[in-house]
């Protein structure tokens, strides 16, 4: 397998990731080693499953954070990576969810920022309560695509689901 291809690393370098979630969030959104931590547990699952994928992680507010086309991807998929990824950053759930709302409600495909395709998880703190985040996958079928952003978000130390207020 080809070895991956950072395609947009502006946060990636952005300090040492020593620290618990790996500095987490600064101002209620994803940090810049916490995202570079998402990306990099992406991509060491899908290379121990010989996959590909195209990895977006975003901020609460659906901006760009950081970004990775692990080789074999057209920028369609990195595109789509990215869609999914701003779609559970304004909506606040992942897209599989999405395709279930969409199958429930009429109309709901055609709103802003739905993506019916799994792939899209949101991200939250380490203690589960905020959402400071969401990561989008693509490039290969859609579990397998939600497998892989599930492990970069575990990866650094974050959760994709919330936790109920105790």
């Amino acid at each position: 397998m080809k070895t991956a291809t950072v395609v947009v690393a502006t946060a990636l370098l952005a300090g040492p990731l020593g620290s618990p979630a790996h500095g987490q969030a600064t101002g209620g959104n994803v940090s810049a080693p916490a995202a570079s931590a998402v990306i990099e547990g992406c991509r060491v699952h899908a290379l121990t499953k010989r996959q590909s994928h195209a990895i977006a992680v975003v901020d609460a507010g659906g901006g760009l954070v950081a970004a990775l086309r692990m080789d074999g991807n057209r920028t369609g998929v990195m595109a789509f990576a990215l869609e999914k990824a701003i779609a559970v950053a304004h909506w606040g759930f992942p897209t599989s969810g999405m395709a279930e709302g969409a199958k429930e409600t009429p109309g709901f495909a055609a709103a802003p920022h739905v993506v019916t395709v799994a792939g899209g998880v949101p991200i939250y703190a380490a203690d589960g309560r905020q959402l400071i985040g969401a990561v989008g996958v693509s490039g290969e079928a859609p579990a397998d695509d939600v497998a892989c952003a599930e492990a970069g978000v575990r990866a650094a130390g974050l959760r994709s689901d919330r936790r109920a207020p105790s």
